[in-house]
């Protein structure tokens, strides 16, 4: 729940096996909420599966499969409450395999650790995550060193994988004040939420008190209500229950909402977040709701819910500015991949490539470009296959950036600069 505290959600990112899920449960044992007995049970169920060293990492991999293969294949919310933040924490996915749950729960996010393992260093999905954050609006981030037991607590390992970390990010465009390195290890708890004295050479802070000094972002309380449907349940003696994150406005009990693009009125019934019932709705929370007035046909993932009196705007064709990530040959007009924009996922056609822009500066290299290729930012245009809820990133940045994903892969990421209302 939104309170006095201060809240903000925060995704650990990075390449499969870096140790994100061990850190989010090693960070949540740690701060006091992870209680003894569910550690025991978690210990002794991974060394049941001959697999010890992952059982803070079974707090946030819950799904049977995850557990017998080892690696996060959805995104996992857990709530972790300092003493001046209340904090929504994001366990992503780092296979390559489930990236668009990672974009899921990243265009979520306010703020990224990036967790790097101490032995490898920066590795390819490394790479794609830092570049995905930046897109998606993510303006803070550390580098979670991790594994710093496994390199023998040794500061010259640390400084090399930091440094091509900081390259990589600034690469991607992250300005330098905000990128914050750290040394830890989360299987051992070094620096996560105790300072450690096995790295005296390390003078920082631990995860835990950086995390409790983060400025939430301010909330776009004053703008209308916007919600994308994440996902519908039906529960037995309650109904239909949408669940989503606010991502502006505010929604309360009574409020008479309706779904775009359907155009379907309801009535909001009640609004619970972490199993508490709640009197309002903000921006960053993440709630279930029940209503009077619609059946599970009236909603699809990625809808989006707003207030009758100032309904989700409806787009036939929008205007954005994409870079390109990887391509096997070339983007060109015609393109139709699948784009994922907040929680929707809908095929696009890219109709027009206006001009290419140079990545750094923002200034125009060519216009009318006939292709586009791995490293080139345009502007483009682009045609939902039917219409579609989405808004300008300036507007909304929650609801107007996007992923661009094609046979398997991440080709390109972006922000909607202008769109043609239905």
């Amino acid at each position: 729940m939104a309170t006095e505290k201060g809240h903000y959600n925060i995704v650990f990112i990075g390449h499969v096996d870096h140790g994100k899920s061990t850190m989010v449960g090693r960070l949540m044992y740690d701060s006091g909420m992870l209680p003894e007995t569910e550690m025991k049970k978690l210990r002794a169920e991974a060394e049941s599966r001959g697999k010890g060293s992952f059982a803070f990492a079974y707090l946030m991999d819950n799904l049977k499969e995850e557990r017998e293969r080892g690696v996060t294949i959805d995104v996992n919310y857990k709530q972790l409450i300092t003493p001046h933040r209340i904090i929504t924490v994001i366990d992503a996915p780092g296979h390559r395999d489930f990236i668009k749950n990672m974009i899921k729960g990243t265009s979520q996010a306010d703020v990224a650790v990036l967790v790097v393992a101490a032995p490898e260093g920066v590795q390819p999905q490394t790479k794609e995550h830092a570049f995905i954050a930046q897109v998606m609006g993510i303006k803070k981030i550390f580098i979670g060193v991790n594994k710093m037991d496994a390199v023998n607590y040794d500061e010259k390992r640390y400084k090399e994988v930091v440094d091509g970390a900081k390259k990589l990010l600034m690469g991607s465009g992250f300005k330098e004040e905000n990128i914050t390195p750290l040394a830890l290890s989360a299987w051992m708890g070094d620096n996560i939420a105790k300072k450690s004295d096995k790295m005296p050479w390390y003078t920082g802070k631990t995860l835990l008190e950086h995390l409790d000094m983060i400025e939430p972002p301010s909330l776009p309380t004053d703008k209308p209500l916007r919600l994308p449907i994440e996902d519908v349940y039906s529960i037995k003696g309650i109904g239909l229950v949408p669940v989503g994150r606010v991502e502006a406005g505010i929604m309360r009990p009574n409020d008479k909402v309706v779904v775009m693009p359907g155009n379907k009125p309801a009535e909001i019934k009640s609004i619970e977040s972490h199993h508490q019932a709640m009197t309002e709705a903000k921006p960053g929370d993440n709630i279930g709701f029940s209503v009077r007035g619609w059946t599970k046909e009236d909603l699809t993932k990625g809808d989006v819910v707003g207030l009758a009196s100032n309904p989700p705007t409806v787009v036939k064709e929008f205007t954005a500015q994409i870079i390109v990530l990887q391509h096997p040959t070339a983007i060109a007009a015609g393109y139709t991949p699948v784009f994922h924009i907040h929680t929707l996922q809908q095929s696009c056609t890219v109709t027009e490539l206006l001009k290419k822009l140079d990545p750094r500066t923002g200034a125009t290299l060519e216009e009318n470009p006939k292709f586009l290729k791995a490293g080139d930012a345009a502007i483009v245009k682009i045609k939902p296959l039917k219409p579609i809820c989405v808004e300008n990133f300036k507007d909304y940045p929650a609801l107007g950036r996007f992923a661009i994903r094609d046979m398997g892969s991440t080709v390109a990421a972006g922000v909607i600069i202008e769109v043609v209302k239905n």
